[in-house]
């Protein structure tokens, strides 16, 4: 069962989302508490696992990693074995920022960032057509992200 949260709890999330750098003084000043009660929640929070952490929030083109394709991926062999040692390859390729095991036509979806169309293409040859029980990939390139959140 989800750990109860208030709206002051929800105020912190909030704020630590647009901001995770924010100062205690100030975090505790927009949610009308002082620091210490504030401080308290945010350990909660954390202990909780509610939140899982901080991390600088990067610029995709300022890196130079402006090409997004998702690749769907269908396996030869889908019992848990066979997922297991896809789950485990996958999670070693830096390139693949994320990926879903999904129910339909197809066994996972990948979100996979590159520099540019030849870096995605070596990155297929080489490391995902050599994934553990896969048996045939589908890529969708693309064009302009309308919404996205984080990198």
């Amino acid at each position: 069962m989800p750990p109860k949260l208030d709206q002051i709890d929800h105020r912190i999330i909030d704020a630590l989302t647009a901001n995770a750098r924010m100062p205690l003084t100030d975090l505790a000043k927009s949610v009308g508490l002082s620091k210490t009660p504030v401080a308290a929640r945010i350990k909660r929070l954390e202990s909780e696992g509610i939140i899982k952490g901080y991390r600088a929030v990067l610029s995709a083109v300022g890196l130079g990693l402006t090409h997004v394709t998702y690749v769907e991926a269908k396996l030869t062999d889908t019992r848990e074995k066979a997922l297991s040692a896809f789950n485990d390859a996958v999670r070693l390729i830096p390139e693949v920022e994320e990926c879903y095991m999904i129910s339909g036509g197809f066994d996972y979806l990948l979100k996979i960032r590159t520099q540019g169309m030849p870096e995605f293409r070596a990155l297929m040859a080489e490391r995902i057509s050599t994934l553990p029980y896969l048996a045939s990939t589908s890529s969708y390139v693309s064009m302009e992200a309308i919404v996205e959140v984080g990198f």
